[in-house]
């Protein structure tokens, strides 16, 4: 049975394909199952059987105009992914609507921030003092000056670093999720912020340093580099390639020994137990000293990642199909993988270990906006920031005036909607 016509297309010139020939699929021959090209291109992140997929998922087409498959690294499969890689690139590209409307649930998730505390606070004062900040207007707020400090000091640094660390891990997330190609990937499955976690506990329990100290990043930096190498190197060995469940086990198993070392050296130091424990469960509220630290280390990886957002759509289509493309794929994992590490090592030292954000935040990028790198990576970004304000903003008050860790507030939103995606994928790959 011959594949269905594509419905307003018009002739396009290009390689005569003979009709016994597999790759084509305007041939009746038996050898061609349109089915399993679909389901092929589905499991890459491509649509095969419509333009409209293609252009819809990562803006990258796979030679629908002559139905010749780019993975046979011919020539002729070669110009029709860079012909409809064209077409795809209006499709893909952020749209307007979506960044405002991310942006929007941002800044109210901001505000939200800072007009909710344990300290009593009128919410109008607070609008007015911030309205006051703004260029050429100005506003009595009213605020006493214990109050502005509470306000200047803990509350607004409070929200900004939260909303820089929650940017950070989902980014780094969805970059990891591109660099495998795998929609389990995340920083703390994959035994980056395990090992984060390690070289920071060690630099605290033997140089005494603290979030302040330029060691404390550098060292984050190595140990996030070291987990992910060492977890993906582990999934390579015993899965042929690194599949989903078998990368997944690795990154537990990295993760456990890791964490496992991490327990041996706060033994080592009691009298610092009390504040590795209380880093470890998750605090976004340092101060301004974390976030003026920070945001060199956030800005470096963030642009890396969103320069890279086109290379990581080209690569979702395999390795052979992005070398016709002249992509050099392992430079492009390379960097992609230094720089989602990177962002992890910065979160991770001004907040200690809050999971699940970089899980929980692309998978409903995607499903809300699209599956492109270029939408995925910087609405992640935006929906990161905004999902981790809003759990500060629940640990702060469901038990005001105590203070519950935000990493158990995320992990209250994550652990569940890991075990659905979990569900999922294992659906997909049967």
């Amino acid at each position: 049975m011959s594949p269905p016509r594509l419905e307003g297309r018009g002739p396009h010139p290009g390689p005569s394909v003979s009709p016994g020939d597999a790759t084509s699929g305007s041939s009746p021959s038996a050898d061609t199952d349109p089915g399993v090209e679909a389901n092929a291109g589905a499991d890459a992140g491509i649509g095969t059987a419509t333009e409209a997929n293609a252009d819809t998922d990562t803006g990258i087409g796979t030679a629908t105009e002559t139905n010749t498959n780019a993975g046979t690294g011919t020539d002729a499969g070669a110009d029709a992914v860079r012909k409809a890689d064209a077409r795809g690139r209006q499709a893909a590209r952020l749209r307007p609507p979506v960044a405002l409307a991310a942006v929007a649930v941002l800044l109210v998730s901001m505000l939200a921030g800072l007009l909710v505390g344990a300290a009593d606070i009128a919410p109008t004062s607070v609008m007015l003092q911030l309205l006051d900040w703004l260029p050429f207007v100005s506003a009595d707020s009213g605020l006493a000056p214990v109050e502005l400090g509470l306000l200047t000091e803990l509350r607004l640094p409070r929200v900004l670093l939260a909303a820089i660390v929650g940017g950070l891990l989902a980014v780094a997330g969805a970059g990891y999720q591109g660099v495998f190609r795998n929609p389990l990937a995340d920083p703390y499955l994959l035994g980056a912020a395990a090992g984060a976690g390690l070289t920071t506990t060690a630099a605290i329990v033997f140089t005494g340093g603290d979030v302040e100290a330029i060691g404390i990043p550098a060292a984050a930096f190595t140990g996030a580099v070291g987990g992910v190498l060492l977890a993906y190197a582990l999934g390579s060995a015993a899965g042929r390639g690194g599949g989903t469940a078998t990368l997944v086990l690795a990154g537990v198993a990295v993760t456990s020994f890791l964490t496992a070392v991490q327990t041996f050296l706060q033994q080592l130091k009691v009298e610092e137990l009390q504040r590795i424990y209380a880093w470890i469960l998750g605090d976004v509220g340092g101060g301004w000293g974390q976030v003026t630290l920070v945001v060199p280390y956030a800005a470096v990886s963030v642009v890396v990642m969103l320069l890279h957002g086109r290379l990581l759509d080209v690569l979702s289509v395999g390795d052979d199909e992005a070398v016709t493309l002249g992509l050099n794929a392992t430079r492009v994992r390379l960097v992609v993988l230094l720089a989602a590490s990177l962002a992890t090592a910065a979160a991770v030292a001004v907040s200690g270990l809050i999971g699940f954000v970089g899980i929980v935040v692309p998978h409903v990028v995607r499903r809300l906006a699209g599956s492109s790198y270029r939408i995925v990576l910087p609405i992640s970004l935006i929906g990161g920031a905004a999902f981790l304000v809003l759990a500060d903003l629940i640990a702060r008050t469901v038990l005001a005036p105590a203070e519950l860790p935000i990493g158990v507030v995320t992990a209250f939103v994550g652990a569940p909607f890991f075990v659905a995606v979990l569900r999922v994928t294992r659906r997909v790959e049967t």
